[in-house]
């Protein structure tokens, strides 16, 4: 049977698929635009092969719904919503290929749905939103490879990983894992043949076009990179990083994904499969070393709810324990959903947060919202791009041609820029990430508008700082509320000549 008719003919995977598409559709418009979302609009208007940040697809999947949608956000995020519908069908499928019945393959498909991260990333348009899918690919074809013996296998692999990294470049660390497991076992045998070679080509091919563009720059994503793990992410302990881990995925699925570990470990498993093991304790060892975001191994965990669901069939036998572990999952399941996705308001979340003492842990320093980072950065941007907007009305006609609004990172820049033209603001310039590859856009600095940094880092470039607005968001992140607009006027240097002196990748 192929995975297309499983597909048609699993009920697991269309019934929780469904509920996926359904939940992510009924709850992915409220509140407003994240940060990176807005960010990835403006990055796709300049079209590229890529950007110092990411890949391509994201950004011109943004600046294609918003070219045709406005900024509305069901379809500005009907990729991820539909990529996640497909991790969650998938999840079930694979929990069949392993040899799961239907038990496994709802418990599984119920761990996917109800993941925390997992369903993070099918609510925002974000570089993570294939990992999880293109991951699971990865893990599907290296299964039907151990099962059949057929090389070709890793054609599929290749392509999964080449899509993937047309996204993100994280799954360079899961076959960074792999790698280790592949030598470490019987899959050490495919080296001598020449299709896994041919599924690296495939890989590398989709990759080229990026892969060009970020050595043709300077490599500048290695830059960034490093700047992450140098100090710009939070350094977990060993148990905060297993903790996080826990929370990330869902507290009570924990025990679904570490029994999936053990399914592909134990004594008479097919042993070019403790490759995928391996592939997770490698990665746990890079990440934490490296100080890397936690939710950087969510992608992997759709592969061990499948492995898991088939170890927990094994154990449950009665129906009555098995309906009480899927009824257990299900209501864990929808108790966190508020804390992954905006079903309730911000005052009734931070209600709901509180009650039942689950705020999460922050990814990078600095102050944080009473809402989690992912939640705050939805807000505050309009109000900003309004204010920003009638500072810029309120000038001189006669200053208004070269004035002109300087972001201190992309969000702050990309808001005046998406928002900006309903208002009758600025454009906006930054020295942030890609912001900064595009320059001051012929603006001379004469008169700019900036928010948040005092007058006297300011006094340093310009003669005359003027306090002309306030920015407030209840709800905003910290970083992004509360602040002064300035006018600065009598620059003491051309923008072009401070250009490089702006440039900040982080």
């Amino acid at each position: 049977m192929t995975l297309s008719t499983q597909l048609k003919l699993n009920s697991p995977a269309l019934w929780l698929g469904a509920a996926c598409l359904c939940l992510h559709l009924l709850t992915n418009s409220d509140y407003g635009v994240f940060r990176d979302e807005l960010y990835f609009i403006i990055c796709g208007r300049h079209l590229a092969f890529g950007y110092v940040d990411q890949p391509p697809m994201v950004p011109w999947i943004a600046a294609a719904a918003q070219s045709a949608f406005g900024v509305a956000l069901t379809p500005l995020r009907l990729a991820p919503a539909l990529a996640m519908t497909t991790t969650v069908a998938l999840t079930c499928v694979y929990a069949r290929l392993l040899g799961g019945g239907r038990y496994a393959q709802w418990l599984a498909g119920l761990c996917a749905l109800f993941g925390p991260a997992l369903l993070v990333d099918g609510l925002l348009l974000s570089t993570d939103m294939l990992q999880p899918l293109t991951w699971l690919g990865c893990s599907l074809a290296l299964t039907r490879l151990a099962q059949t013996g057929d090389e070709r296998w890793w054609l599929a692999f290749g392509a999964c990983v080449g899509l993937s990294l047309t996204s993100k470049y994280l799954i360079a660390f899961y076959l960074i894992g792999l790698a280790v497991g592949v030598v470490a076992t019987p899959l050490r045998k495919s080296l001598a043949r020449p299709w896994i070679y041919a599924g690296a080509a495939i890989a590398l091919a989709l990759a080229a076009p990026n892969l060009g563009w970020q050595a043709s720059h300077g490599w500048p994503f290695l830059e960034i990179g490093r700047v992450g793990s140098a100090g710009k992410n939070t350094a977990f302990s060993p148990l905060g990083f297993t903790a996080q881990q826990i929370l990330m995925v869902g507290p009570v699925s924990a025990i679904v994904w570490g029994a999936g570990l053990f399914w592909f470990a134990r004594p008479g498993a097919d042993a070019r499969l403790r490759a995928i093991p391996i592939a997770y304790f490698v990665m746990v060892v890079i990440f934490f070393s490296a100080h890397g975001k936690p939710y950087y191994l969510a992608p992997i965990y759709p592969t061990l709810f499948a492995s898991g669901g088939i170890m927990w069939e094994t154990w449950l036998r009665r129906p009555a324990f098995r309906a009480v572990a899927a009824g257990v999952i299900a209501i864990a399941g929808l108790a966190v959903l508020p804390m992954a996705l905006p079903v309730l308001t911000p005052e009734s979340f931070v209600r709901y947060a509180r009650a039942l003492g689950m705020a999460p842990a922050p990814m990078e320093h600095g102050a944080q919202s009473v809402l989690p980072q992912y939640f705050a950065d939805m807000f505050g941007w309009r109000e900003m791009a309004a204010e920003v907007a009638r500072v810029y009305r309120s000038l001189p006609e006669s200053e208004r041609a070269d004035a002109v609004f300087f972001g201190r990172n992309y969000g702050e820049a990309a808001a005046i820029d998406v928002y900006g033209p309903e208002y009758g603001g600025p454009q906006a310039i930054s020295g942030h990430n890609n912001y900064f590859l595009w320059g001051p856009r012929g603006f001379k600095g004469s008169t700019v508008i900036t928010v948040g940094d005092g007058p006297a880092a300011l006094a340093k470039n310009f003669a005359n700082v003027e306090v002309a607005g306030h920015i407030a968001s209840r709800y905003a992140m910290p970083r992004e509320t509360d602040l002064p607009v300035y006018i600065l006027r009598r620059p003491k240097r051309q923008l072009d000549e401070l250009w490089s002196a702006l440039k900040h990748y982080d």
